[in-house]
Parts: C-alpha cells; sequence; structure tokens
C-alpha cells in the first residue's frame, strides 16, 4: 500500500479510478475554514494530467494562504516605520507632482473615469505613506501599502488593480522626466484570490429565460439587457450609445459603437459595429421607438455623464432573482464568446465582433470581416 500511494502524484489520491486532489488547512489557518481538508475530483484518469492540475491547484492554495497570513499578522515594518513624514526631496516630483504630469499628459482624451481612479489611487497611497518625492518610495514601501490594502478588506483583484495603476504610473513619470530613481511597484507581489471563482458564463437556456422575461417586462432596462444579450457589447458600451447610432434601415441593421464625449472606449479594437439579430434587434428597435432624446438610455447617460456603475448594480440586482446569483451582466459578454464558438466562428471574427484585442499582428492587417459576413455568424445564435 505505501509504494501504491508513492506512484501518486502529490498531494492525490485514486478513488474508483479517478484522481483526487487533497490539502490539509494548515492550523493557523483553519478558523478560515469550514473543514480540515480541501478536496477537489481532478476529473481525470490520466496521471500526467492529474499531476498538473495538483501542482495548479497547490501554487493556487499557497498564494492564497500566503495572502491570508498577510492580512491576519501585524505590519512587519511597523517597528521600523517613521513616525514623522519624510521632507520632500526637492529635485523629484513628489506623488502630487506625478498625478498633475500623468494626468494633463496621459489623459487627454481619457474622459473623466481615468482622471477619477489616478486621483484615487494617489490618495490611497498618500494616506498610506504619506506624500514624498518619488525616489523617497521604496520596495518595502509598495509593500506595507499592499498590505495595508489588505487590511482595508480588498480583494486580491482590487489591491492588484491599485498597485497596477500605481506602477504605470511611476514608470510614465520617471521615463518622462528622465529620473534617476526606481519604480517602487515595478516587483510587488500580490497572492492569487483562488476564493474568488472565474466569471462564468451564462448557460443558453437560462439566457432564453432571461430574454423571453425581458419581453415581458419591455422597459429601458430591459431592452438594455436584451442589447447587451446578443451583441456582447461591454455594459459602458451599451449604456453610452444614442440613438444616431442605431442602423435600423441599413440592409444590414447594425449599431455602431464609437466613442463619444461622455463614454471612451476601452481599447481602440473596441470601435466597431455589430449585426442586430435576435433579441437585440428587438431592443434596438424598441428604444426608437420610444425614445425621444439623443441618447438610448438617458437614464444613465447624457452629454458629460455616463453612468454604468448604476445600470450595472441594478441589473445585477434583478439577474439574482431571474436567474442566479452567480452570474452578473457582464456574464453575458463571456457567454457571447462560448455561443460563437459553438457555431463554429472564427477567433478573430469573434474578436472582432466583440472588441477583444488583436491576439497577432497579421490581425492587425486589412480591413476585417465585411458586415455581411458578421451577420451570416450572428444569424447562428438566434433560436
Amino acid at each position: 500500500m505505501k509504494l501504491k500511494n508513492q506512484i501518486h502524484p502529490k498531494y492525490t489520491y485514486v478513488k474508483d479510478g479517478v484522481f483526487y486532489f487533497c490539502r490539509v488547512i494548515p492550523k493557523d489557518l483553519e478558523a478560515h475554514y469550514s473543514r480540515p481538508r480541501f478536496v477537489k475530483s481532478l476529473r481525470t484518469k490520466s496521471r500526467q494530467k492529474a499531476s498538473f492540475a495538483a501542482r495548479q491547484i497547490a501554487s493556487k492554495l499557497d498564494d492564497q494562504w500566503f495572502g491570508l497570513r498577510l492580512a491576519n499578522n501585524p505590519d512587519p515594518l511597523e517597528a521600523i516605520r517613521r513616525t514623522t513624514p519624510l521632507e520632500a526631496d526637492h529635485g523629484y516630483p513628489t506623488s502630487e507632482d506625478m498625478l498633475h504630469i500623468y494626468v494633463s499628459v496621459k489623459g487627454v482624451n481619457k474622459g473623466k473615469l481615468f482622471r477619477r481612479h489616478a486621483e484615487r489611487n494617489t490618495e490611497y497611497l498618500e494616506q498610506c505613506l504619506g506624500r514624498r518625492s518619488l525616489n523617497q518610495y521604496s520596495t518595502a514601501d509598495a509593500a506595507a501599502f499592499r498590505d495595508w490594502l489588505f487590511k482595508r478588506k480588498l480583494s486580491s483583484a482590487s489591491v492588484l488593480r491599485i498597485t497596477g495603476s500605481l506602477k504605470a504610473m511611476f514608470n510614465f513619470v520617471i521615463n518622462e522626466q528622465g529620473l534617476d530613481c526606481k519604480n517602487p511597484f515595478a516587483k510587488v507581489f500580490v497572492p492569487v484570490d483562488v476564493e474568488r471563482e472565474r466569471r462564468k458564463p451564462i448557460p443558453i437556456e437560462a439566457i432564453r429565460l432571461l430574454q423571453a422575461t425581458c419581453r415581458d417586462i419591455n422597459d429601458d432596462l430591459r431592452w438594455l439587457v436584451s442589447l447587451i444579450s446578443d451583441t456582447g457589447m461591454r455594459l459602458s458600451e451599451a449604456v453610452g450609445l444614442r440613438l444616431k447610432d442605431i442602423h435600423l434601415e441599413a440592409p444590414v441593421p447594425h449599431v455602431s459603437v464609437e466613442p463619444h464625449s461622455s463614454r471612451s472606449l476601452k481599447t481602440s479594437s473596441s470601435k466597431r459595429v455589430i449585426p442586430l439579430v435576435g433579441e437585440s434587434l428587438w431592443a434596438a428597435q424598441q428604444i426608437t421607438i420610444h425614445q425621444t432624446t439623443t441618447y438610448c438610455f438617458p437614464r444613465y447617460c447624457n452629454e458629460t455623464t455616463c453612468n454604468s456603475n448604476s445600470a450595472s448594480a441594478a441589473i445585477n440586482k434583478w439577474l439574482k432573482k431571474v436567474v442566479s446569483e452567480d452570474y452578473v451582466v457582464h456574464s453575458l459578454r463571456h457567454s457571447f464568446r462560448d455561443r460563437l464558438r459553438n457555431v463554429g466562428s472564427a477567433s478573430d471574427l469573434i474578436d472582432q465582433l466583440g472588441g477583444w484585442s488583436q491576439q497577432t499582428v497579421g490581425q492587425g492587417y486589412g480591413e476585417g470581416y465585411s458586415l455581411a459576413k458578421l451577420n451570416e455568424n450572428m444569424t447562428l445564435l438566434a433560436p
């Protein structure tokens, strides 16, 4: 029996020919879990596949446990932290100067959200470490800042987003000003939170139920959901649409996704046209019949503001009642890609429809797929 266990990959055992992953929860972290062991079927009878999967899961668990220990333990640098703030080194810009340079140069034509995020992240930095010259922030300070964010109960994804934004700001200003100092956030480690599951696509049966319910209620919020469900648009893209972006009289009815004063686009690939089919066509028809302003969704968008966060909160609350608490409005975008895969659409055609960044240099050549070819693929999504 002992010899048999030795041939199994680490942290695995076999039951009915199927490999299982099993790992004991560390004693100091037992309070975070309801069971003393983590057990998961690897759904394979292949030793090689089980070995690979076990290594991946074990690595993610190690990252999670490292993050929990960081959050649980006192700041290890507390004993040597300065009690008085550093005086600014006048040869280098301060964090306040960094924000001004970054927003005024990099933020041109980026919209209010770009400025707001930069301001918020700089405010976090100064709350934790104080306002300093850029050369006075160290890698140890960056690590302490990461721990400070975790103590505020932020998720790993949020911490990674904030530290990544500050890394970009430091990089930009150091390069722009030709500064002789290091970026403190260049190599800051943020553990992965494996408890946060990857966002799931909504099953097609649930999408059909959702679309039918939208038709029954038939109001602006449901038009928005229907429009997204069969176009794969990002929520902010749909919320920021204007009536002139909808082209129902064209040989192929379609919607144009373009930047506007109140709503920029995420990437250059996001500017695109999407054929209107199925429920997205129905939603577009309802919008053109009932809306009398410039905007498709005036409740959430005007000349200066595109409040997609409010739309997201309202839709997600409704989705929990109609479908499941496991899904959010962005899940429809994940489903859109899966649905196109399942009807055999080419990956670069899917990228073009969804506004995803091009994966290869070659994809940037030419004009892309014609509207007729896009429509040919999109009609396959309709029931």
